[in-house]
């Protein structure tokens, strides 16, 4: 499996609450490869790695400790982030329809938009319901 794989793996696995980057994964990768527990080729001109007949036998060996590693991620985000990230998902679609087919001016407002909406969400922090004029 090559490094956008596993990302894409550990995205489906986690339920969309871990989202590795390629500045994490291929680091990792390396340092498995140095203790012999993933082999890393060259195939079809990209990095795949796979387990180790060591990595395997590790894995097998450490079940217990290294339980179910996705449910302990989905574990860690509350419902409501899960919920929030979706939100800001669909935002961020909206966003992006603005910046591509809007005119200068609708981008314009829809900058205030935001800007508007971040400095609410402090408030919301800081318990202050006045709208900043």
């Amino acid at each position: 499996m090559h490094g956008y794989e596993l990302i894409q793996q550990i995205r489906e696995r986690s339920e969309d609450v871990w989202r590795p980057s390629p500045g994490s994964i291929y680091p990792a990768l390396s340092q498995l490869e140095d203790e012999g527990l993933v082999l890393i080729e060259k195939v079809s001109g990209r990095k795949t790695a796979k387990l180790t007949e060591d990595g395997a036998g590790y894995v097998e060996e450490h079940r217990d400790e290294l339980g179910d590693p996705w449910q302990e991620v989905r574990d860690g985000v509350g419902d409501q982030a899960l919920d929030m990230r979706e939100l800001v998902g669909q935002l961020m679609g909206a966003v992006a329809q603005v910046a591509r087919a809007g005119t200068p001016e609708q981008a314009a407002k829809a900058a205030e938009v935001l800007t508007e909406a971040r400095r609410s969400l402090y408030r919301i922090l800081a318990d202050d319901d006045t709208p900043e004029k």
